[in-house]
């Protein structure tokens, strides 16, 4: 690429914007961000978490292992430079019996091959209790690297340098043409038309919709599944010093139940993982017949409805009846009331991309049609590896 190169990025989260300043710093051509919505943040980035994740659950030698394990650095490295809050809160992923040590083993092993900073394996019941003193288990693999952050203030500090650098960030401009001219693009809105010679395209819940645009195959789909939180009362706060994880089922690309004490000291229940309605259907209300009748026709339907119909009884169940989210996070904290699951917060949706046999991707997935890059499935950790997701991009499809 050259410098006067025109290049546009679609998408206004995390990863766009970190796209973004990745062009800008190294000064590869005039850039032009085109975000739908009327802020940045407003989906993934900001309606998640918060955890900068060590890198626990990825099979080792994939994209999600070697970029999470990179971001996670830069993420820090960035958070100290520019005075954001960073905290190692710590995570323990918590066996409660003996069916969960099998697969907390492969957490372990995954960890370990993947290079995760400090971890350790604890069986003895009395030592989780120091690092949790509320806790029950029979043992755990303990994180102290994995922390908190705000994501949303992250982007807006990476946002303040692409303009500062001379870059234009287009809000409420949604993309809903894309045509490829020879080497080039129009990219088109309902209040712009502008021809670039790159395009960079990280949308996110959108990006198979925007992949189609570019021409590219319409698989992977994207599922959107929103995940739930239960606020814990301020005054029973003290029941969770930093993280307290389930063992996830190795057949699900979802994490369970689980605590977090956020970066503001704040803590939080959840999320779950329960299908969405629609592409941001952050509520059971929040219906789109169109999102839904193209899950329901999708050729992947019925083999993943074969797969996961049981989990996904369960997971509508832990939606609608708060006994059931309570059962749940109660197996980990004993002393947990449903009382002090004070009210559901904001939800979140997470955009799982998904192919025509029923399989849920679980990496990270790259497209190239012509001069459109396409991040077609960017789900957890995308957050945390939102810069080497940028460097890997640039590095690799734009030769930059």
């Amino acid at each position: 690429m050259v410098n006067d190169h025109r290049i546009a990025v679609i998408g206004g989260g995390i990863v766009g914007i970190a796209v973004a300043r990745a062009l800008m710093l190294r000064g590869l051509g005039e850039v032009t961000v085109f975000e739908k919505e009327a802020r940045l943040a407003a989906h993934q980035t900001g309606h998640n978490s918060g955890v900068v994740h060590a890198g626990l659950y990825y099979q080792p030698g994939s994209l999600k292992a070697k970029l999470c394990a990179a971001g996670r650095i830069a993420l820090q490295e960035y958070c100290q430079e520019k005075s954001l809050p960073y905290r190692e809160a710590g995570k323990l992923v918590v066996a409660v019996d003996e069916n969960d040590l099998p697969a907390l083993a492969d957490i372990e092993r995954r960890s370990l091959a993947g290079g995760v900073p400090d971890l350790a394996r604890i069986d003895d019941p009395a030592k989780l209790r120091e690092i949790e003193p509320h806790v029950a288990g029979i043992a755990a693999v303990h994180s102290p690297r994995t922390a908190v952050v705000d994501y949303a203030a992250v982007t807006e500090a990476m946002a303040q340098e692409v303009r500062q650098a001379g870059g234009t960030i287009l809000l409420g401009q949604e993309v809903n043409a894309l045509t490829v001219e020879g080497p080039k693009v129009r990219v088109r809105t309902p209040v712009s038309e502008q021809v670039f010679d790159r395009v960079v395209a990280c949308p996110g819940l959108q990006s198979d919709i925007v992949a189609q645009l570019a021409g590219a195959d319409p698989s992977p789909r994207i599922l959107p599944f929103r995940g739930e939180y239960w606020a814990l009362d301020p005054e029973r706060s003290h029941l969770v010093k930093g993280m307290i994880y389930p063992v996830p089922d190795p057949a699900f690309p979802f994490l369970g139940v689980h605590f977090t004490r956020g970066v503001y000291n704040d803590v939080h229940v959840g999320p779950n993982a329960v299908p969405a309605l629609a592409r941001e259907g952050y509520s059971w209300s929040r219906i789109s017949a169109r999102d839904t009748f193209e899950s329901l026709r999708w050729p992947g339907a019925l083999p993943l409805a074969r797969r996961y119909w049981k989990m996904g009884i369960d997971t509508v169940g832990e939606s609608l009846l708060k006994p059931v989210y309570f059962s749940r996070a109660r197996r980990f904290i004993p002393e947990l009331r449903m009382a002090d699951l004070t009210a559901k917060t904001a939800a979140g949706v997470r955009a799982q991309a998904w192919g025509r046999d029923g399989s849920l991707v679980d990496d990270f997935a790259v497209d190239q049609a012509g001069p459109v890059t396409l991040l077609r499935n960017a789900p957890s950790p995308a957050a945390t590896s939102s810069m080497a997701i940028a460097d890997f991009l640039l590095e690799k499809y734009l030769q930059a």
